[in-house]
């Protein structure tokens, strides 16, 4: 049991854990906004929070999600100067946001001079589940909460390339050493002990086990597991299709430094071919149909949510 003053100051929050949030629209802020050329993003931006919000109140009414309000922020990183709230979504443009949020809050002068390392490992920026409920609470109610998504096949298959088809002193001999040992019959003691030479029909193996020899990654969740957007009210949806242009109409919304625009450059493994619908097809022709259909199942609220048409 809580002491009555901890129970008394968390009582206005109590609303927010294990309970549906409805999610409503509020208008952006469009003060900052100059040219008329944002228009045609403008009008797409709304259609994508109207259709969300249409979605989560017609798959709510079914079944309403619920988490701990600590776990439901737990991707969310926080920037204080220009009150912004970005959840993140792996593989689809998040270390140049974590970048752009460096800059916002005055931690670099400019996106194009940050390493991968110190945007993911440098712990520079803070997450929304390290303050307290009171924080929580009022950066949630007050601040500008953004998502960039992307085609969820696309994003899967941009893992898959990232993660098992480069040297990885991670995910080959976690991930790598435990699927290629459930997964591959007569594997070899090179494979076994070392986790590298993945195959994308082994990895698809893994995703839809029941009883995963390991668990879940950040880089394949679901969005709808990750940011949770039927619980919180994004305010900004953009797409990983027209990243560039749905960045800068957001960072115009924000008010962000005139010369800040989002950087153009891909982060890591800048040689190979970026994961394209066509490159996707290459990927999916390793499955069987059935595989296929249940890795579609798999993404299938990420499919709905965000209005992306089925592969």
């Amino acid at each position: 049991r809580l002491p009555a003053q901890q129970r008394a100051s968390e009582s206005p929050l109590s609303w927010l854990r294990g309970v549906y949030l409805p999610p409503a629209l509020h208008p952006l802020n469009k003060t900052f906004v100059r040219g008329s050329e944002w228009q045609d993003i403008d009008s797409t931006q709304e259609k994508r929070r109207a259709f969300l919000q249409d979605f989560c109140r017609r798959y709510n009414s079914r079944k309403k999600l619920q988490t701990h309000l600590v776990h439901l922020v737990s991707r969310i990183y926080v920037e204080d100067r220009h009150k912004v709230l970005y959840c993140e979504v792996p593989k689809a443009g998040c270390s140049n946001w974590k970048r752009v949020l460096m800059v916002l809050s005055g931690l670099a002068a400019s996106a194009n001079n940050i390493s991968h390392d110190d945007v993911h490992y440098g712990k520079h920026l803070r997450k929304l589940d390290s303050y307290d409920l009171k924080g929580i609470y009022t950066r949630l109610s007050t601040y500008t909460k953004f998502i960039f998504v992307r085609d969820p096949m696309e994003r899967l298959v941009s893992a898959f390339r990232d993660k098992f088809e480069h040297p990885n002193s991670y995910y080959h001999p976690v991930f790598g050493k435990a699927i290629i040992k459930k997964y591959r019959h007569n594997a070899d003691e090179v494979a076994l002990k070392t986790g590298s030479g993945v195959k994308f029909k082994e990895f698809i193996q893994y995703l839809l086990d029941s009883h995963r020899p390991v668990g879940m990654d950040i880089h394949w969740e679901q969005v709808s597991k990750l940011c949770y957007p039927c619980l919180i009210n994004y305010d900004f949806i953009g797409k990983f299709e027209t990243l560039e242009e749905d960045a800068n109409y957001f960072l115009q919304l924000v008010g962000a430094p005139a010369g800040l625009k989002f950087p153009k450059f891909k982060d890591r493994h800048s040689s190979d071919e970026r994961t394209s619908p066509e490159v996707v097809r290459q990927y999916l022709k390793e499955l069987s149909k059935e595989e296929r259909q249940l890795t579609y199942d798999f993404y299938y609220l990420d499919y709905l949510m965000f209005n992306y048409t089925s592969p």
